[in-house]
């Protein structure tokens, strides 16, 4: 992929923490556009990924890094509205460093660059981000650097000749916005509602 000049992703880490407080506690076990995903799975998804991409960040490999996103059902911590916001700024922190940005690093049991893993990272707290926003209801404007590294990840991944990294592409309009873009490349239908299944 091109690549992703260092950027703050602090700003997009402080909008997903705020979606996570909006969480009813009633809608744990509501769907999102993940299907193998409920509200609390998606949740448990964020929290192990915001570790991972911390981690990541910091050079510090291990089995937070080695472990394939996949390997696992997502774990929701008890105390998910003080842990999931806090791992988010510890993500957001780590990754100012600029030594985050540069040589190899490893994620999901990946390794790659670290200007790669940051926009990963990016791309992760984007896409769910929307998907947590989708799912309980709340309104999403996410991070505008943020937003723009997802979509240039995920238009590199796009190209891939098995279909996308992500399941096949949902085609949407060359002047939607970027957002709705970004999520139709993630696979995602950007017009998904939480109808009752």
């Amino acid at each position: 992929m091109a690549d992703v000049a260092a950027f703050d992703l602090g700003p997009q880490a402080h909008i997903v923490a705020r979606l996570v407080t909006g969480v009813p506690e009633a809608g744990l076990g509501g769907r999102t556009p993940c299907p193998a995903y409920t509200v609390g799975d998606l949740l448990g998804h964020l929290a192990g990924l915001a570790v991972a991409f911390r981690d990541a960040a910091r050079k510090d490999l291990g089995s937070t890094t080695d472990t394939s996103p996949d390997a696992a059902a997502p774990r929701l911590p008890d105390r998910w509205r003080e842990e999931l916001p806090q791992v988010l700024d510890e993500l957001a922190e780590a990754w100012k460093d600029p030594a985050a940005w540069t040589g190899m690093t490893r994620a999901g049991g990946v390794d790659l660059p670290g200007d790669v893993a940051g926009a990963v990272a990016a791309d992760e707290l984007v896409i769910h981000g929307w998907d947590l926003a989708r799912a309980t209801g709340q309104e999403y404007a996410p991070d505008e650097a943020a937003l723009r590294a997802s979509h240039t990840f995920l238009l590199a991944a796009a190209q891939d000749p098995d279909g996308g990294a992500f399941g096949p592409v949902v085609p949407v309009p060359e002047d939607a916005p970027l957002l709705d873009r970004a999520v139709g490349l993630s696979g995602r239908d950007p017009n998904w509602t939480p109808t009752p299944s």
